[in-house]
């Protein structure tokens, strides 16, 4: 396949476990390299079953005590407006899978605010758009005002939805503004943030990391190359690299000629 960055690659692993292990290993190997080159790095992280499958199998790789965590900054691509300690939080996932164990500024973890911090969900938003935009490059050609993630983890919904942009929802259509409140969302809870599409399409690398049966008509659907609007999943892409990283179960409906034996 193509290495463009318009290209969407697809690598099939065994199953979850074996899945969670490859996208790992890639998400150090990346880390590794970017810091020891002595540069900045943004990830945005996703939460779910393989979002926090892939942290915690990453948090057992011993390279980790050798980096230099103050060049690495962690974002969230949606995150759901309950309590800080609520186990629906992608933080508190996120925190307890990776982040806690790592040696890495507080400051460096940029978290939504939390439902019990003072501010509505409104405020919340605008809140997070703020702190990106305190990141933003001051080439702004490929970007707006928020940084340009290195790697911006996603999952994918047996609906398509990426981030918390669902089918056939405003938010999903929304470009003038890093973020989004989102209201009564289609899965709880029902109050969440999320990133726009401008956000996530300006990121360096998109990797999607899917796994299960149920998620194989979502899959081709977006490599099909559905309708946004529709199918979510289909309009996210990075600027140099869109990987779909899938387990067997999930691949059913993958046309061979866009499978790729590794990444």
């Amino acid at each position: 396949m193509s290495e463009s960055g318009a290209s969407k690659r697809v690598i099939i692993k065994r199953d979850p476990e074996a899945l969670a292990d490859y996208v790992a290993t890639r998400f150090v190997n990346r880390i590794v390299k970017r810091v020891a080159e002595g540069k900045r790095m943004h990830i945005c992280l996703t939460g779910g079953t393989m979002g926090g499958a892939v942290l915690r199998t990453a948090a057992r790789d011993p390279r980790l005590a050798e980096i230099d965590w103050s060049l690495v900054h962690f974002w969230f691509g949606d995150e759901r407006f309950v309590p800080r300690d609520s186990d629906d939080r992608n933080e508190k996932q996120a925190r307890e899978a990776l982040l806690d164990g790592l040696d890495i500024p507080a400051a460096n973890i940029h978290a939504v605010a939390s439902s019990d911090e003072g501010l509505d969900l409104d405020a919340a938003a605008i809140a997070y758009a703020d702190e990106l935009a305190q990141f933003a490059p001051s080439d702004r050609s490929e970007t707006g005002p928020w940084p340009s993630f290195d790697i911006c983890f996603l999952g994918v919904g047996p609906d398509a939805h990426v981030a918390s942009l669902f089918p056939d929802r405003p938010e999903i259509s929304v470009t003038d503004r890093a973020t989004v409140p989102v209201r009564d969302s289609p899965k709880p809870p029902s109050d969440r943030v999320s990133l726009t599409r401008p956000v996530i399409n300006s990121s360096k690398r998109v990797w999607m990391v899917i796994a299960g049966a149920d998620k194989a008509a979502a899959l081709g659907l977006a490599l099909a190359g559905a309708s946004y609007q529709s199918v979510p999943a289909a309009g996210a892409k990075g600027r140099r690299r869109t990987a779909f990283f899938v387990d067997e179960s999930a691949a059913d409906q993958v046309p061979p000629q866009l499978i790729d034996r590794e990444y």
